[in-house]
């Protein structure tokens, strides 16, 4: 739906969600409350809500312990031993890879960290790693701190992407300029899939082509594009990429995450890896032999049996991600950030300016607000009266339309109480 369609008043809110064809879902979350009635919780990037099923998912695998203990990995009503599988089809299908491409295992950070084990592999002349300027800083970690495992020096070997002066986002041909220039230079290209603090979406499989064109691994984290954005991570044809599943995924709090590694890799055994018995050969893993044959695929980098109850909640959110199927999803989340990009336009004043890209393409569900002055205060009252974003400094309060269960009129809310609270002299 193009802007021009959107109407400025309440009830173009209304009419919208009760012809919303995706509407039902909203009924499938806990929405968080105040005063008696639903917050306008914008915040699915932080932290997705909880599916009103989790409980029960969860309930079942107490249940199966509490009466079969230790037999439970193989007698339970879902075994707990290949409980993991039960994940594998949803994942490849919500990232548009193979069943052999993806798995559900550890956290993010620990992902990443066991794929540049991997894939990234510096020699003397060839030990650079782009990633780009903002990334989350768990990111920059990661790869300041593999950068130093491998005797070289964040200051030479570390590479950001930066906006042109007076600009927020990178544009494409600035990321394919750096690429042909420094390639032969570069060990590994590691973007977001959609920049945390800007809101910006890159486009995975031009980078992906031209990281490969000039001999570069590529490798993406999905954290905030999983979920978000429609991913065809087997086609674009990355080395890999990683994400957390408690943000849209909707998982909770520290929830068991997931990976990528594409098919050519499937039997690269000889890749160095850091290994664990949930990776070894699941014919032999319980022979106890003392050499590790990893498994084919993703699964071959797996270090330990996942935490089942994590799994469960996932579980449970991934079965409505199924139902709903992501490129509906993705049709009402360009839809309710373009009315919210709308609002905010049509109320525009001194005191904030829009960050994200416009275009649909090059952004997710979320819109970054830059604040002028007193943001976090802002989004700190904002908060006690139910309308829920989330701050990051130094001025930029982030809010994301979530399509399964945000609605339009949770976006007019959020832009009626914003600007009030921003008042007319700032």
């Amino acid at each position: 739906m193009s802007n021009s369609v959107f109407q400025p008043g309440e009830n173009f809110a209304a009419a919208m969600d009760d012809r919303d064809p995706l509407k039902r879902y909203r009924e499938r979350f806990f929405i968080p409350q105040i005063a008696g009635g639903d917050c306008a919780y914008l915040c699915g990037h932080s932290l997705g809500l909880q599916p009103k099923t989790a409980a029960g998912y969860v309930e079942q695998e107490l249940e199966d312990w509490a009466r079969l203990g230790v037999e439970g990995h193989f007698r339970a009503s879902n075994p707990w031993m290949p409980y993991h599988r039960l994940l594998t089809e949803q994942t490849a299908e919500l990232v548009a890879a193979k069943p052999i491409e993806v798995v559900v295992m550890n956290s993010l950070t620990i992902n990443l960290h066991l794929m540049m084990v991997s894939f990234y592999r510096p020699t003397a002349t060839r030990h650079k790693i782009v990633v780009e300027r903002g990334a989350f800083p768990s990111d920059q970690y990661a790869v300041q701190s593999q950068i130093r495992f491998h005797g070289f020096d964040p200051a030479t070997s570390f590479i950001e992407l930066t906006p042109r002066p007076g600009e927020s986002c990178v544009r494409d041909e600035d990321i394919e300029s750096l690429i042909e220039h420094a390639g032969e230079e570069v060990a590994l290209i590691l973007l977001g899939g959609v920049n945390y603090a800007t809101g910006q979406a890159f486009d995975m499989a031009r980078i992906t082509r031209a990281g490969h064109a000039q001999g570069c691994v590529v490798g993406f984290d999905l954290a905030h594009a999983a979920g978000n954005l429609l991913l065809k991570l087997h086609e674009w044809g990355p080395d890999f990429a990683v994400w957390c599943s408690y943000k849209y995924l909707n998982g909770g709090p520290g929830c068991v995450a997931g990976c990528f590694v594409h098919e050519r890799h499937a039997r690269a055994f000889d890749l160095p890896r850091f290994a664990g018995w949930w990776g070894h050969d699941e014919e032999s893993r319980f022979e106890m032999g003392p050499d590790f044959r990893a498994m084919r695929g993703a699964d071959g980098w797996q270090l330990s049996n996942p935490s089942i109850v994590s799994l469960a909640v996932l579980r449970a959110s991934m079965d409505i991600f199924h139902e709903a199927g992501m490129e509906r999803l993705r049709a009402k989340s360009v839809s309710l950030t373009g009315y919210l990009e709308f609002l905010l336009r049509e109320k525009a004043a001194p005191g904030f300016s829009i960050i994200t890209p416009h275009e649909k393409d090059r952004r997710g569900a979320q819109l970054s607000i830059r604040l002028h002055q007193n943001g976090r205060a802002l989004c700190q009252r904002l908060a006690e009266e139910g309308i829920f974003g989330d701050w990051r400094e130094p001025d930029t309060f982030r809010v994301a339309p979530v399509p399964l269960y945000n609605s339009y009129q949770d976006v007019f809310r959020f832009v009626r109480r914003f600007i009030a609270a921003i008042g007319p002299n700032t």
